[in-house]
Formats: structure tokens, sequence, C-alpha cells
């Protein structure tokens, strides 16, 4: 067997001919894809078949654009030195870059999907008994002419904008972009959220987390995981059942997973806006534990089996009070429709739920201490507790199969945030007026965005989601483990009695107090000042430690890191 030194851990020894190889196979694969384009493009000209766009889309435009992407492998793996060094010369930039691309690209299919449906909805009587094969009631040409203001022609460009814009007026093709993009959220949400939560427990620990990989910050640390992760074992116990071992951590995942579909970013950016949005939601996240303790159960181990009961008996109890505090605002409201809850709070910070009455106030309270219970976090993270249980239900899980049960845990934890600002802290809406920027909406796509940007928008539901996950990593951070029995008991003999108290005292005061009367205003007004100044304080004390963030660690902790 070969030595194994740090160096090779370091810098891993490159296999030259490993290279070639893959540039071979990138451009070989690169070529054939054209030529099937190519012949695929002569062959329906043969056929006379140009004007049918599911032809055109499977067996030119698909191959064309695959063939662009492995083209591009080829480029990045050839030059993969680099474009390593350039990586390494700018990653603050790539990385915000990332973001803001990312943002650009989910509303630039936003706008093209109202686009198309806008086209539809302008059709005459006449054009709209002209309909596809497949039911649409876009052709071609009725696009094509649509976009150049005149009878269709046979200019390229209008061509191919036609044939992009075609599919979209389909609810399977709505469907699936939703789907992907939800997906890709839930991705992304869980690799920013593992760096993010090891930069906080480095600086409240007076350390510096990742600061290697990727250069600034170590932004690439999960990435580099994920790709570990993949390449691991997938090893599973002698004595393990074999079938629900594996299904496991699916059925912890695709829940989780699920929860998003009725989740609502904004008042139209909602996959389904459903009547019953808020326990659809609550539903998909009860059956998350279903798959913790398959987990523990399947893998054979007394410690799993333990994590699997502590979750079973934590979920069920947590699940009451969690409950009894969202009926809170639901009864304020009078709906269970998450879109229809977060536009009635779209007058400014002091209309937010939250605020509206002292019970409100203090359910969002109960709510989030509830929700971290639900979601396995600290000081309620019994199921794993690696210093009593190992890893509790994960304690034989690796690989691929370890890493689902934590994109299931990051993705649960901003479901409940996202729940609590729809349901407490406004939603979508920026704490100023939604009135105020009512003349931008008149602007164009730039007043669009600058009113998304400044009032009303699904950015500010992703930075208050955000703002929520990181208070639970806060806490997690701060506020040591605490026992089962404690668990139990904060749960059936505080919290379940105030959450009841707290639903009892919001029904009376919804039937005794008139909603426009001057003790809810005074009341409305005290809360709302009690909220601004939490939330100045948050920001003071974030910024102080912002400022003074040298002063958490010594000079030659500092130093010698890139992007410290």
């Amino acid at each position: 067997m070969a030595e194994f030194t740090a160096a090779d851990a370091i810098k891993p020894r490159w296999d030259p001919t490993l290279k070639d190889r893959a540039i071979r196979v990138f451009v070989g694969l690169t070529i054939l894809l054209i030529g099937v384009a190519v012949m695929g493009h002569v062959a329906l000209r043969f056929f006379r078949l140009t004007d049918n766009p599911i032809a055109l889309l499977l067996v030119v435009i698909g191959p064309a654009a695959t063939a662009g992407v492995t083209l591009t492998a080829a480029l990045v793996v050839s030059a993969h030195a680099v474009i390593g060094a350039i990586l390494r010369k700018i990653p603050g930039v790539v990385f915000w870059g990332g973001i803001v691309s990312m943002i650009v690209v989910v509303w630039l299919a936003a706008l093209l999907f109202g686009y198309v449906e806008r086209m539809a909805d302008a059709q005459t009587p006449p054009e709209r008994l002209a309909r596809t094969a497949f039911g649409g009631e876009l052709t071609l040409l009725e696009i094509q002419a649509h976009l150049t203001g005149s009878e269709a022609n046979r200019d390229v460009a209008p061509a191919l904008a036609a044939l992009a814009l075609w599919p979209l007026q389909f609810q399977l093709a709505r469907d699936l972009a939703g789907l992907l993009a939800i997906l890709g959220f839930v991705n992304i949400l869980a690799m920013f959220a593992i760096w993010w939560e090891r930069k906080v427990s480095g600086r409240i620990q007076s350390r510096l987390g990742p600061m290697r990989v990727g250069g600034w910050h170590g932004w690439a640390q999960s990435l580099a995981d994920g790709i570990k992760l993949i390449q691991k074992e997938d090893i599973i116990m002698d004595g393990a059942d074999r079938p629900l071992f594996r299904l496991a951590p699916y059925l912890a995942f695709v829940p989780a997973l699920s929860a998003f579909i009725a989740l609502p970013f904004g008042g139209y950016w909602v996959f389904r806006s459903l009547d019953v949005g808020l326990i659809f939601i609550l539903a998909m996240l009860g059956i998350e534990v279903v798959g913790v303790i398959m987990a523990g159960w399947a893998s054979n181990n007394k410690w799993s089996v333990y994590g699997a009961m502590r979750e079973a008996c934590q979920m069920v109890s947590y699940e009451i009070p969690m409950g009894l505090s969202l009926l809170v605002p639901v009864l304020t409201v009078g709906t269970l429709r998450l879109s229809e809850i977060g536009d009635l709070q779209a007058g400014g910070f002091h209309t937010w739920l939250a605020f509206a009455n002292p019970f409100t106030f203090v359910a969002a309270l109960t709510y989030f201490i509830a929700s971290l219970a639900n979601c396995k976090r600290a000081p309620f993270d019994l199921p794993e507790a690696e210093s009593e249980l190992v890893a509790g239900f994960l304690t034989e899980y690796s690989g691929f199969r370890w890493c689902l049960f934590f994109f299931a845990e990051y993705a649960a934890m901003f479901v409940v945030s996202g729940i609590a600002t729809i349901l407490f802290f406004g939603a979508w809406h920026s704490p100023l007026p939604e009135s105020w920027g009512a003349g931008l909406l008149a602007r164009g796509v730039w007043g669009k965005a600058a009113y998304g940007v400044l009032f009303s928008g699904p950015l500010w539901f992703v930075a208050k989601g955000f703002a929520l996950v990181y208070v639970q990593m806060w806490v997690r951070w701060t506020l040591p483990r605490i026992r089962l029995d404690q668990v139990m008991y904060a749960c059936v003999q505080v919290l379940l009695p105030m959450t009841m108290l707290v639903l009892l005292g919001a029904t009376l005061w919804s039937l005794l107090v008139p909603a426009g009367g001057r003790l809810a205003a005074i009341v409305n007004g005290l809360l709302t000042l009690i909220g601004a100044v939490g939330v100045a304080g948050f920001i003071a004390i974030m910024s102080y430690g912002f400022m003074h963030r040298r002063r958490l660690v010594g000079t030659l902790a500092v130093d010698p890191l890139p992007g410290a």
C-alpha cells in the first residue's frame, strides 16, 4: 500500500491521464450531440415538421443545449488551474454575484411566465380557436406575430424566441419550473446554512470557523463536504433492516421538501395557494418524525433506537402547543390561507400580527420555542445528543444518506421560520407601509423591482426567514442541552397550559375588544414599541460584534488566514 502523507492531503496528486481522458470524453460527447442536432434538423425539414415545437425541442434544441454544457465542462477541466486561481482572487465577488444572479434568474423567469399569460389573455375570440395539438392556446405563429407586432415571417430571431416562450403557457411547464426552483432553493439553503452555522458557532466560541476552502471565509466548505459525502461508501451494518434503512432518509427529506409547495414567498410567489395551506405544511412536518423513527429502528443499534424514541416522544408532545400557538393568529384574521394572512399585514410594522394584541405577541414566543423542539434544535436536540448517544438515530448512517437527514433538518428550520414570518412578522412586507410605494408599480419593470426590494417581495420573506434561522443557531450555541424529563416538563406543565390560556385570551379579546377601538390602538402601539426596541437592540448587538470582531481571537489566529 502506498504511503499517504500530510502533503497528499493538502495537495492531492493529480493524474494527467485522467484529466486528458475526461477532456476527450466531454469533447466527444459535444461532437456527437452537435451531429445529432444537425441530423435532427435535416430530418425535420425532410418530413416538414419544422413548425412542430415539441419535435424541435427534443431533436434540435435539447441536443444543442446539452452540447453547450459538455463543451463548458471540457473547458473547465482543461483550465481548472486558471479557474481555481481566479476563484481564489475574487471569491467574495463570486459568492455574492452568484446570489444576485440567482435572484435575477428567478425574477426573469417570473416575468416571462407573466408575459406569456398576458399574451394568452389578450387573444381575440377567433385567435382562441387556433390551438396546438397539446391544448395550448398560443401557437408558434401567434407568439411570433405578437413579438414582432405584425404577421409572422421567417426571421430566425423571432422564431427562436417564440419557440422558447411556447412551453411556458402550459401548467406542466410551470409546475416543473416551480419544483426545480424549490429543489434548488432547498439545496442552496442547506449548503449555506451549514456553512453559516459553522461560522456562527466559531464566533460564539471565539474561533473563526471555516476559512480556507474557496478562500473568502471558507465559502466553499459545504460544497467540498457535499462532494466528499457523495463519494463515501454507503455502509449498512449486519442485522439492519435494509429496506427500511434505505427508505428512512428519503422519508425524512421528502416531507420537508413538500412543505415548500404550500409555503408562499410572496402574494403570487407560491407553488400552490391552498385554502388549508397551514394544515398541509404542519402535516408534512409531522411525517418527518416517521423517517427518524424508522432510521433508529432499522439501524439495529440501541443508541439509534434511544434517539428515535426520544424524537417520537418530543415530537408528539410539542406539536400540540405549536398548533395551539398557530391558532391564535388564525383566529385573529379568520382564515387558514397563508397568502391572505400575509396580505393583511401590508400596512407597516405596526400591522404585523405579533403586535395585534398581547396574546399574539406571547403566541409568537411560544410557537418559536415549540418549533425548536419540532426541528430537533438545541436545547431540545435530545434525538442526537452526541454526548450521550454517539449520534442518536444517525449513528449508523454515512455518506449521502447521512447528508439527507441534515438537508431535511435545515429545510424544516426554514419552513418553521417561514410560518412564523407569515403568521406573526409581516410575511413578505417590509416595515414600511405598502401604500408608500404604490407609485413605483406604474414605472415599468424597474419600478416593480424597486418596489419589491423596498416595500413588498420575496426578498423580505427570505431575509426574515434567515433571521429566524440565525436565532435558532444562536440559541443552539448559547444554551446547554436539557434532560429528557426537563423537556417533557417544559412541554406538559409549562408550554401547553400557557398556549391554552393564550388561545382562550385571544378568543375573549376578539369578542370583547373592538378591532378599531382605543384600547386596541393603545395596546398595538405599546407592543409595536417593544418590538421596535427589540429589533434595534438586535441590530445594535450585531453591529457591535461586527465592529469588534477582531477582539474575539488573537492576531496569530486572524492574520495568516485569507479573508480574515
